[in-house]
């Protein structure tokens, strides 16, 4: 499991210290599992710095920050359970990876008058890998949309991963913090060899007329070929060929269309056969397809090619 830590070191050579030693910050840093708990950084701009969660309590501070956006920002219902916590939690979280952005000035300011603080965080993606999945779950994308023919038709030449959960608090909802969430999943992409990425991205609301013209864009402009297309479920599809192609203002429908979604299409994404009305969080989800191979090259020379092995991005603040 994920929430295991395991220390590794020979019976044969214990590791001891006196507790004199232990006041000393360079004893403390030869302790054997200092090395388990450092944080993977990915990339930082100034005082945010993007990295994987690597402790229960990084992925509970996810957690809250999801509820905070989706159900007291949002529309989405919450269990009493939830409720009661005030975290947005299900059984994915435990074997998925969580990529976090953090504010570093808010650990600096606790530090600074003696008090141990855990990281602020203002910025989250959720991702499963293929492999992952298979050993487990599967992908949250199949309760809504039948992606099993598609991934059977393209492994094992394709290693698809799953986004979701995606959202920034909303005082940090600038370029530099979503471009830095990027960061940190492209370079995760490229580090694990990731070829497509899939995920359901939403609209507010459960009505889809109120976004007809938006909707009937992506059906008309951004559907997935033949090759690459998933359809809803029986029961829960609905159409978004609301609007003859003729009868949509583009300029007007791409200001409908929520910026997480802008962001895939600008990268080169399309969409699947029908939305998802998911009641419990107030959206209609799209299905959003993403083969690597498939980007734009242009995107290459900002956040690096995939063949690139680099394990961190360096950004400039």
């Amino acid at each position: 499991m994920m929430w295991q830590r395991q220390v590794l070191r020979s019976p044969a050579t214990p590791v001891r210290f006196q507790p004199w030693q232990l006041l000393n910050p360079a004893a403390l840093d030869a302790l054997p599992f200092k090395r388990a708990i450092e944080p993977k950084i990915y990339g930082r701009i100034g005082n945010l710095e993007v990295r994987l969660a690597r402790t229960r309590a990084e992925i509970r501070l996810a957690q809250r920050l999801r509820y905070q956006v989706f159900y007291e920002e949002m529309c989405a219902v919450p269990t009493r359970l939830a409720q009661f916590r005030r975290r947005d939690e299900d059984r994915y979280d435990a074997i998925c990876d969580h990529l976090l952005v953090v504010d570093l000035d808010y650990s600096r300011k606790a530090s600074a008058i003696g008090r141990a603080a855990l990281p602020k965080v203002v910025g989250t993606y959720r991702v499963l890998r293929q492999d992952v999945a298979d050993r487990g779950l599967g992908f949250y994308t199949s309760s809504e949309y039948d992606i099993a023919p598609l991934i059977a038709a393209k492994s094992p030449k394709y290693k698809f991963m799953e986004l979701g959960r995606s959202c920034v608090l909303a005082p940090y909802r600038n370029k530099r913090s979503v471009e830095l969430l990027w960061h940190g999943l492209w370079t995760y992409i490229r580090e694990h060899k990731v070829d497509v990425m899939i995920g359901c991205a939403s609209f507010e609301g459960t009505d889809p007329n109120v976004h007809a013209e938006a909707l009937s864009f992506l059906h008309h402009n951004a559907l997935a070929s033949p090759e690459w297309r998933c359809r809803a479920h029986d029961g829960l599809h609905v159409s978004m060929d609301l609007m003859p192609k003729d009868q949509i203002n583009p300029k007007q429908a791409l200001k409908g269309i929520p910026p997480l979604i802008k962001g895939y299409l600008r990268l080169g994404a399309s969409v699947g056969d029908g939305a998802v009305i998911d009641r419990q969080f107030g959206t209609t989800d799209v299905l959003i397809v993403l083969p690597v191979e498939k980007i734009d090259p242009r995107y290459f020379d900002y956040y690096g090619a995939p063949q690139e092995t680099k394990s961190r991005v360096a950004v400039d603040a």
